[in-house]
């Protein structure tokens, strides 16, 4: 909050002829008041409320919306709703959508479009499967009717504000770039301060996505990749467009997925259960999809991020799951239970016995 948001917000406020399109989770907002961070909220809702940041739609708790089952990619999304018109003490029309790590299907696409959303951002390796191939200046629709923008993964991923003061800003160079928000300052500390001195060039023009397509031409209909925004052209020849998150090939994972089927299916079974709430909170705490991550041992380097590797932040993961089976009073989920807790020993040996045995001290 302190490296990154507060950052984003103090630019916004000193430059308010800076227009952002920003996610912030469902579960990143409740965060904030947990940790009474309630003077950013009201900041937050200022600069929203003026026009300078388009809040949009996401899943709550940050999941892999095509893995999965469709009732929950639903719930999540309706819940986040909740929680900004809770935060902003009124219904709030969102009209864009951010898929948590621009993991797209079309099914997914479908129940976007079924909740009212008009558009979405991906990766430009959506278009085709390849990238450098995307019109920029173009949106396009999606076979559901959404509207989908590309941003440009070499403009992404990079440091934005250094690359950009590289290119010449004029009315006729367009630039669509989509990042974490921890990139600016907590993955990327930039002591000269180039993000403050970029946002306040004289010749940079910036629009909101939802201002873009007003604007923009529109590029048609396309049969879009299932993809997210770190998909290869390799992945997708081998049909592994979430490769990151479930390679059939990584044994931790897969049981990391058996044991989320298996929680969510106890779970969804037992509504009526004296502990359902309690079993929904760890549920959903470790379906998040920054538990697959720091299983899959790929190398971030690339885009200042790490090598994905963290046996404790996986354990977070196990852990809220099991806790999310263990939780149910109803007997008749003694079976279960009893299976949880073989996957669950598994995978917790498997993760440390990696970690001693590959990847500690290096």
């Amino acid at each position: 909050v302190v490296k990154s948001y507060e950052r984003i917000v103090r630019g916004l406020e000193a430059n308010p002829k800076i227009k952002f399109t920003l996610n912030i989770s469902g579960c990143l907002f409740i965060r904030f008041k947990e940790m009474k961070f309630n003077n950013l909220i009201d900041r937050i809702v200022k600069l929203a409320n003026n026009g300078q940041i388009e809040l949009v739609g996401t899943a709550a708790y940050h999941p892999l919306l095509p893995l999965i089952p469709k009732e929950e990619v639903k719930r999540q999304i309706m819940e986040h709703q909740a929680i900004v018109n809770d935060i902003f003490s009124q219904e709030v029309k969102l009209k864009g959508f951010f898929l948590p790590e621009m993991a797209y299907s079309r099914e997914v696409g479908r129940i976007i479009k079924d909740l009212g959303y008009e558009w979405i951002i991906l990766d430009e390796i959506a278009y085709e499967g390849k990238l450098n191939k995307v019109d920029f200046e173009k949106f396009y629709k999606d076979k559901n009717g959404l509207k989908v923008v590309f941003r440009s993964r070499e403009f992404s991923n990079c440091y934005v504000p250094e690359k950009l003061s590289q290119q010449p800003l004029k009315d006729d160079n367009l630039y669509i770039t989509a990042t974490d928000g921890e990139l600016y300052g907590l993955r990327h500390e930039d002591p000269d301060g180039e993000f403050e001195k970029f946002l306040q060039k004289e010749n940079l023009k910036t629009l909101t996505v939802s201002e873009f397509i007003e604007a923009a031409l529109d590029g048609g209909e396309i049969d879009l990749q299932k993809c997210s925004w770190e998909s290869t052209e390799k992945d997708l020849k081998a049909k592994k467009p979430f490769a990151i998150w479930y390679d059939p090939k990584n044994e931790i994972q897969k049981d990391l997925w058996k044991l989320v089927n298996l929680a969510y299916e106890v779970v969804d079974k037992n509504k009526e259960d004296e502990n359902y709430g309690w079993s929904r909170w760890h549920l959903v705490r470790g379906m998040a999809s920054c538990v697959f991550w720091w299983s899959s041992t790929k190398d971030f380097s690339h885009n200042f991020g790490p090598f994905a590797w963290n046996p404790d932040e996986v354990d977070k993961g196990i852990n809220e799951l099991i806790k999310s089976i263990r939780s149910i009073e109803n007997s008749s989920s003694r079976s279960t239970k009893i299976e949880a807790e073989k996957i669950f020993a598994n995978v917790k040996h498997n993760i440390w016995r990696a970690h001693w045995k590959n990847y500690w001290k290096k």
